[in-house]
Order: C-alpha cells, then sequence, then structure tokens
C-alpha cells in the first residue's frame, strides 16, 4: 500500500526510511538509519523530484502512482544523480517514457555514466543554466547550481510561489523519519545534523558558503531535503550553522580530548589532562578514545569544539593507527581555525609527536600548543606540574 503525506494543497512527501542500513555510503554508521525524500507537485503539470534507493522500489512506484492517479507524469526533476536519490531514474523513464527530464548539462552527463537505456531519451531533455525557470501552471521555479554540495552536478530547484526550497544533499540529516515530516512536529538532533554535514560535505566549506550566499536573495518559509525532516521551524537556525560549519568556526570554546591507547598509560594521560581542564573552569569536555568511537561522530565534535588535544602512542615508528587515520580525516575534510594540544607517548622510540605536527601544519590556521608533553610508557610523578601548566594555558586560551 502506498505511504504519502501531504505537504501542502499541492504537494506531496513520498519518500521512504530505510532502518535495516548499517553504514551510509559504506562508511558512516547510521543507528538510526536514513530516510531517503522524495516529493511531488500535483498542478496544471504534474512534477517528480528525485527517486529513492533501490532497496524501496516496490514502495516508491506505489505512491508515485497513488499521487498520480490517472494523470502522466509531465516533469521529472533531478537535483542529485547520487544512487541513493537515482537508483529508480531509468525505471521511471521506462515507465513513464513521456516524461520531460529536467536537469542540468553535468547531470546529464553522469546520469549516462549511472544508466545504459535501450531506447533514444535525447528529446527527453530539459537542460536548464543558473536562474532557468520552469512554470507548472499555478508554480514557477528557479534552479540554482550547488556543485559540490556534495558532487559536481548538484542543483537546487526554488517555487518560488510556496518559497519552497527543494535543497538536494543541503541541509540533510541521519536518522530515519517516524512519521512526523516536518520540524515544527518533533525536536531535531542538531549533532545528527553535523555529523552529516561534516563527513558529507565538510571538506567543502567554500561551495556551500557560495550557496548559501545564493539563498540569502531568496525568501524561504520551507526546505526540503533529500534526508531527514522537512524544514520550516529551523531554518534560520541550520543556515546559522551552516555558515558556521562552512567557515571552519567553532561552535564552543572548549576542549575535545581524542586518544589513542594500547595499555592504558595514554588514556590515564587524557584523563588526567581532562580533569585538570575542567579544575581550571573549561566546561563541556569531550573525550574520545578513537579506537573505539566512530570516528564519524568524533570528526563532527572537531567541527564543533575550539580546542583538540591528541593524545596518542607511537606504533612501528608512526603514528598509532586510529588515531593517524582520524588525522588524516581531519586533513581531508580540511578542518581550520583550531588550537591543538600534543601528548605522545613511546616505549623505546617516540616518533608520533613530530609525525602530528608535520599533519596538523597542513591545516589554514591551525595553532599548536608549544607544551607538547612526551611519556615514555607512562606518566611519571615528576610530570604532575607539566600536565598542570599545559592545563592552564589552554584553559587561559579557551575562557580568554
Amino acid at each position: 500500500m502506498h505511504n504519502v503525506r501531504q505537504i501542502n494543497d499541492d504537494y506531496y512527501y513520498m519518500g521512504c526510511n530505510d532502518r535495516r542500513i548499517a553504514l551510509f555510503e559504506s562508511t558512516y554508521r547510521v543507528e538510526d538509519g536514513v530516510s531517503y525524500n522524495s516529493y511531488f507537485l500535483d498542478d496544471e503539470k504534474t512534477v517528480l523530484f528525485d527517486t529513492v534507493d533501490k532497496a524501496f522500489c516496490g514502495q516508491f512506484f506505489e505512491n508515485l502512482k497513488f499521487v498520480l492517479g490517472k494523470r502522466k507524469l509531465d516533469y521529472f526533476v533531478i537535483n542529485h544523480i547520487e544512487p541513493d536519490h537515482s537508483a529508480l531514474v531509468k525505471s521511471v523513464i521506462e515507465k513513464y517514457p513521456n516524461v520531460k527530464i529536467v536537469c542540468n548539462q553535468k547531470l546529464k552527463q553522469m546520469l549516462f555514466q549511472f544508466f545504459e537505456f535501450d531506447f533514444d531519451i535525447e528529446n527527453n531533455f530539459q537542460i536548464v543554466k543558473e536562474n532557468d525557470t520552469l512554470s507548472t501552471g499555478r508554480h514557477n521555479f528557479t534552479f540554482i547550481m550547488a556543485p559540490m554540495v556534495h558532487w559536481p552536478e548538484v542543483m537546487v530547484s526554488y517555487d518560488s510561489v510556496d518559497k519552497i526550497l527543494f535543497s538536494a544533499d543541503a541541509f540533510g540529516s541521519f536518522g530515519a523519519l517516524s512519521g512526523n515530516l516536518f520540524d515544527d512536529e518533533t525536536e531535531i538532533n542538531i549533532d545528527e545534523y553535523r555529523r552529516y554535514y561534516t563527513n558529507i560535505v565538510g571538506k567543502y566549506g567554500t561551495q556551500v558558503n557560495a550557496l548559501l550566499n545564493k539563498a540569502k536573495n531568496i525568501d524561504i518559509k520551507m526546505v526540503c531535503p533529500l534526508h531527514g525532516l522537512v524544514l520550516k521551524k529551523q531554518i534560520s537556525n541550520l543556515v546559522e550553522k551552516y555558515s558556521l560549519w562552512a567557515s571552519y568556526s567553532p561552535e564552543i570554546k572548549s576542549a575535545l580530548v581524542v586518544y589513542s591507547s594500547v595499555y592504558g598509560g595514554t588514556q590515564n594521560a587524557a584523563d588526567i589532562v581532562s580533569s585538570k581542564l575542567a579544575q581550571n573552569g573549561v566546561k563541556n569536555i569531550k573525550t574520545f578514545d578513537i579506537s573505539h568511537s566512530d570516528s564519524s561522530r568524533v570528526l563532527s565534535e572537531a567541527f564543533k569544539y575550539s580546542h583538540i588535544v591528541l593524545a596518542t602512542t607511537t606504533y612501528n615508528m608512526e603514528i598509532f593507527t586510529s588515531m593517524d587515520n582520524f588525522i588524516s580525516n581531519l586533513v581531508k575534510h580540511n578542518l581550520q581555525n583550531r588550537t591543538y594540544a600534543i601528548i605522545e607517548n613511546g616505549s623505546w622510540a617516540c616518533n608520533c609527536g613530530k609525525l602530528l605536527k608535520e599533519k596538523l601544519e597542513k591545516l589554514k590556521n591551525s595553532k599548536i600548543i608549544e607544551n607538547e608533553i612526551t611519556l615514555q610508557s607512562s606518566i611519571k610523578t615528576s610530570q604532575s606540574s607539566e600536565f598542570d601548566e599545559l592545563a592552564k594555558i589552554l584553559a587561559k586560551d579557551i575562557l580568554g
């Protein structure tokens, strides 16, 4: 049976929820699943916006058949060709061979990378460029290009009548929906919005800012993303958060302590520095064992915090594997404007601190506290003053 929800007089939500998926994009843990959002406009001309993952083919076409009724499908707007949204594109075109495919030139090119058609669809395309428009009767659309948010072909679609932005992957979130569709029906989990942003588009702050600057000139009353809740209440809040994340500005002034430890010595150091930071008045400290924590969540926290303490061991003359992967992730996601402190450990040849610095220096506007602490296997009582001094320096910098 169909499962759709009416958004307003003319629009329907017809997405699907995946609660069985363990890893989104085979990388990110999604204990609460994920939604794949598709939308439909019932106007003088009918319009489908994107599709869903192939696992939900049956549900999707039941939904589409219901919202169409006896009408034909006139337009098929594709904002993003990534397979979790476009897996059913070929099936839609085969079922509705006269549909007009609305997309940009780059998306058209990538469409043929994913699909082979056994019939000519060249005349099906309506290629749009920046600020091109489309009228469907009562509704008028403007198309805005959003390359690298987060693939090069991405665009967003704006309905100037109902003030709705179909935002592709922008303003999306991890987490399946549980009946409540709108953000004024349930609390949003800002941590999941940040985790989604930082891991999916965190590298592309410049491109996200470009889209935000375009959006400043648009009156937006509703945002319909391809994942997560339809936004009405939280639009300004999320735009503010996106502006921070895209400029790599921390949300809070506090310390994130990330460690990797083999036999407990480095964990002891991380816990001690966390305690001493708290004793110096620093609040909202978070401490993670990067070997056991979900790295996508720790990356998200790194985008949130102003100061990051890294405590790790030397392993095969390199940085311990889980910490090395985490630092590489910071570099790959282009994190900037952070202050770091380093605690290194090594039982016979301590080399990880030097290697950490070399990696961190690749990040723009990164400051590394000079008071690096070096351990030999475990903390000695004589080193207590070093931890006191590092905590004082960090606390002073955090508290201003």
